[in-house]
């Protein structure tokens, strides 16, 4: 959503720095059409260039973070939305119903875990578990199991592993779920805060009322 709305925004001031330059390249200094063209193309591309870096410097600035460390945050960001689409590919290959209701739950924790970090860079040191360790676990597992459950013929040797990776991919699962936990302590922690001065004000709303009506 950060994106679209940032883009849109460059649009804009890219657009009317082509239109500002190239007016004022004709009119006032006597450019012809087609120098007036090209100032009027190169004002756009500036103007959109500068205006990416302020959104971005003002969006660091408000996650608190430096250049440097959203850089490689963004980085790591991008590795792990191609994780990720791998994982679900993985995850959805597998047509078992037994499975179906699980698999569907550590897509949708992973996917939140990313919207998380993508909307909010500074969230992404609460889940380094999941970026680091968890996430490139269940990629693998998952490519594997999904391989070899599609295979016709299966060993008593191979059918002991399928269950041994299942059972490891629902242990992960579950470590992915503690991962999006510890992301949102914070926002529970506000939550609970805020409902305690709610309650606060609401019973000292009440009692000013009871006085008010002896």
């Amino acid at each position: 959503m950060r994106a679209v709305f940032q883009f849109m925004i460059q649009s804009m001031t890219g657009f009317l720095g082509t239109v500002s330059t190239g007016l004022v390249s004709f009119f006032a200094f006597g450019q012809t059409i087609l120098l007036s063209s090209l100032f009027a193309i190169a004002g756009g591309v500036v103007v959109y260039l500068t205006s990416k870096q302020i959104l971005d410097y003002r969006f660091v600035k408000v996650n608190g973070l430096t250049r440097r460390e959203y850089k490689f945050i963004e980085n790591n960001l991008k590795e792990a939305k191609h994780k990720i689409s791998r994982l679900q590919k993985s995850l959805f290959r597998v047509r078992s119903m037994q499975h179906a209701k699980q698999n569907l739950e550590i897509a949708r924790t992973a996917q939140k875990i990313y919207a998380n970090a993508k909307k909010e860079p500074r969230r992404f040191y609460q889940a380094e578990g999941f970026f680091y360790n968890h996430l490139d676990s269940l990629v693998e597992l998952t490519d594997k199991y999904a391989y070899l459950s599609s295979q016709p013929a299966k060993t008593r040797e191979m059918e002991k592993s399928l269950r041994d990776t299942r059972q490891t991919v629902g242990m992960l699962g579950e470590s992915i779920k503690k991962d999006l936990h510890i992301m949102l302590d914070d926002d529970v922690d506000t939550l609970h805060f805020e409902l305690d001065v709610a309650k606060q004000s609401i019973s000292r709303t009440k009692k000013d009322n009871r006085r008010l009506t002896k």
